[in-house]
């Protein structure tokens, strides 16, 4: 008797990548388009109202706490669909982390930088200031502040001696 192979299961329950590919194109046709502006779909916005609550309340829908690496991805998502992050401040108080004394934390920022690639204004939603991320090597350092030159146009009285 043959049996009969099993159909393959797709690699993700939205099908497969290129059809999850189609999608993403067709919105983004859309978006540039369409005379109603850049509108979300309706599972974009079920999306990120679901983001909005998750982060406000602090867990999931499950009832579990969100994780660190859960509230970067939630700001960094929310971030990306467009969310004011004065907004999203105002849903989710960050608790300061004590980052200079830890070099392994710092080793750490920079893995989880290189591997997810967050938006670096959402390392502040888990306390992580701008010092850590200078140290660890995800911000920039400022550069030095020039002195102004005296121009033509400055008045004598403004001018720097």
């Amino acid at each position: 008797m043959v049996r009969k192979a099993k159909p393959s299961e797709p690699p993700n329950k939205r099908g497969s990548p290129e059809a999850v590919a189609k999608r993403r194109a067709a919105r983004a046709f859309n978006d540039l388009l369409d005379p109603r502006g850049g509108k979300m779909d309706g599972r974009t916005e079920k999306r990120k109202q679901r983001l909005l609550n998750e982060l406000e309340s602090g867990t999931t829908r499950a009832g579990r706490e969100l994780k660190p690496i859960e509230i970067l991805s939630h700001v960094h998502e929310l971030l990306e669909l467009g969310e004011d992050p004065a907004a999203l401040r105002r849903l989710r108080k960050a608790r300061p982390v004590d980052t200079s004394e830890n070099e392994k934390l710092l080793d750490v920022l920079a893995d989880l930088h290189r591997a997810y690639g967050f938006r670096v204004e959402a390392y502040a939603f888990v306390g992580i200031d701008d010092q850590a991320l200078r140290k660890a090597k995800i911000l920039k350092r400022r550069p030095p502040r020039r002195k102004q030159a005296d121009s033509v146009d400055t008045p004598p009285s403004r001018r720097r001696s």
